[in-house]
Formats: structure tokens, sequence, C-alpha cells
């Protein structure tokens, strides 16, 4: 049986979200001295990335809405699999940078799709 595509969507809202709480308060020299805040929050970029990656097999047409979805799948793959290192400060700026356009992006589908 598949999955609704809601399901994934919720998943990616619900991961970015928790990256927002860890994140709360620190710059990026904060960040860069707190490894559990940078575990959590990679972990949470490997869901993300895992989420949008099966959105992108189940509705194309969905996953096409979702900026950057390319990119942000080899992202996590880069997390997981170690293709190639990657430092603290593009995580910092990813989140700060690409990650509110990916929540509204997200939360914009997941109202439509009531």
């Amino acid at each position: 049986m598949q999955r609704d595509p809601r399901a994934f969507l919720w998943e990616v809202r619900e991961a970015a979200m928790a990256i927002g709480s860890f994140t709360k308060g620190l710059d990026a020299a904060a960040y860069g001295n707190n490894a559990m805040a940078q575990a959590a929050v990679e972990r949470k970029f490997e869901i993300i990335g895992e989420a949008l990656s099966q959105l992108s097999r189940l509705d194309t047409t969905m996953a096409a809405r979702i900026p950057d979805l390319p990119q942000i799948v080899a992202f996590r793959n880069q997390l997981i699999h170690g293709y190639a290192t990657v430092n603290v400060s593009t995580v910092w700026n990813i989140t700060q940078t690409s990650l509110p356009a990916l929540l509204q992006a997200v939360q914009t589908l997941l109202d439509e799709q009531g």
C-alpha cells in the first residue's frame, strides 16, 4: 500500500520545524561549538532528504513544486554516505538561507491538500 504524499510533506515540515527549534538563539559560532545541535540538525536534514526522495517517486507533480528538491536529496546523500565532506558552516548556511523557503513551500502544499 502506498503512503499518502501528505505524510512525506508532514515529515519534512516537522523536521524543518525541529531544526528551527534546535538552532533558535544560536549564531554560527555557537552552532559550530555545539556538537549535539549539529548532530540533531544533520539528522533532521537526513529525514527531510529521504522524505522528499520518497515523495518524488510517489508524486512527481507535487515534488516538482518543492524548490531545489534534487539538491536537497543530494545534500542528504552527502550527509549519510559521506560522498563529500559537509562542513559545519555549510549546514548552518543552509539552515539559515534555504530552510525557510522549503518550510513555506511544504506548508503551502499541505494547506492545499487539506
